[in-house]
């Protein structure tokens, strides 16, 4: 998956919801339900869409699941907005190096 991917499952609010909510630690599905007051069902689907996107991943534990970050695709994602920054800071610099003198 691309940024693009990443961008797309984040701009759901309760997906964004999800993922701050799990940046703290892992969570099951039913944890995930109760705290944000959304059923499980929709929650996992949810998380599906995010685990497409790379942006969580899970781990089996007994019979539940705990979802939290997932650092590979964080890193993919974040490499992007540096990328995109550094342009942005390279052509503020250079508007300055351009401008005549007074």
């Amino acid at each position: 998956m691309t940024y693009q991917a990443s961008f797309a499952a984040l701009a759901d609010p309760t997906r964004r919801r999800l993922f701050e909510r799990l940046r703290r630690r892992p969570h099951a599905v039913g944890e995930l339900a109760r705290h944000l007051g959304v059923s499980q069902p929709a929650v996992s689907q949810h998380l599906a869409v995010l685990r497409r996107a790379r942006l969580v991943t899970s781990v089996p534990v007994g019979r539940r699941r705990l979802y939290r970050p997932d650092p590979a695709g964080i890193a993919a994602l974040r490499a992007y907005v540096d990328r995109m920054w550094s342009d942005v800071l390279d052509a503020y610099a250079a508007s300055f190096t351009q401008r005549p003198t007074e």
